[in-house]
């Protein structure tokens, strides 16, 4: 079979794929004469396990990249080991700088059969899941906001005077909401402006014996230099982790 035949068969297969993830994705080929899109491609694949093996003995000479209407990206690769079927990476977003990644788990990449419909379930349920967790990781910590968990909202400073804030969960979020706080959809970031400080100050009081009744606790944190409205004491800083590189 020879580049061409290939081509068209991996353009067809990503075409069906992205057809049936949930969302809305476009599907685009890039064949083995667009070497300068594929160098590029091959260094944003998020994966340290077997994407990143298969390209160390096969470099990338063709693929399909999968984007999903929120900027997130998949790319589409052939195998190389024998098997039918694809392996299907995740791809880091080009805009976040390489210290956005350094406490953020690659989500790493699956292989997939030659079934477009039942790969769809294999990535939706599989590696979807991984990546939408990362992704959002990745954005959190480029936006200079502190990760929460489920029983504690952390709220964090920025430079603009807003307050940001990633919590989990839609309980946390609906009181965030109802205090002022608005929600990007493409990263999740709650955002209070500081406009009014005055009424700043008075929803970030209020937010805590609200989320506190739901056993819920809260951290307000702020740089070095600024002061913050008089709301809650400050968090103690977290224990720092040790960076992690993402694959190249």
């Amino acid at each position: 079979m020879d580049d061409h035949d290939t081509s068209e068969r991996l353009a067809s297969y990503a075409d069906l794929l992205a057809g049936e993830l949930p969302g809305a994705w476009t599907s685009t080929c890039h064949p083995p004469e667009d070497k300068d899109d594929l160098a590029e491609l091959t260094d944003r694949i998020w994966d340290l396990d077997l994407v990143a093996a298969s390209l160390a003995t096969h470099p990338l000479r063709q693929a399909a990249v999968l984007t999903r209407t929120d900027g997130a990206q998949l790319a589409v690769l052939d195998r190389y080991d024998g098997h039918d079927g694809f392996l299907v990476a995740a791809l880091a977003p080009r805009a976040l700088p390489d210290e956005a990644y350094r406490t953020v788990r690659e989500p790493d990449g699956i292989a997939v059969t030659d079934d477009p419909f039942v790969s769809a379930e294999q990535v939706a349920s599989d590696l979807l899941v991984r990546y939408d967790t990362a992704l959002a990781q990745a954005r959190h910590t480029a936006a200079g906001v502190q990760p929460s968990q489920a029983d504690r909202v952390v709220m964090t400073w920025q430079p603009d005077g807003s307050v940001a804030t990633a919590p989990v969960g839609d309980t946390a979020g609906a009181v965030l909401v109802a205090n002022g706080f608005v929600q990007d959809q493409q990263t999740g970031i709650y955002r209070l402006n500081g406009d009014d400080t005055t009424a700043q100050a008075r929803a970030l009081r209020a937010i805590g014996p609200q989320l506190d009744a739901l056993g819920i606790g809260t951290a307000l944190q702020h740089p070095a230099g600024r002061t913050a409205p008089v709301t809650t004491p400050p968090a103690p800083a977290a224990t720092p982790r040790t960076p992690a590189t993402r694959a190249r």
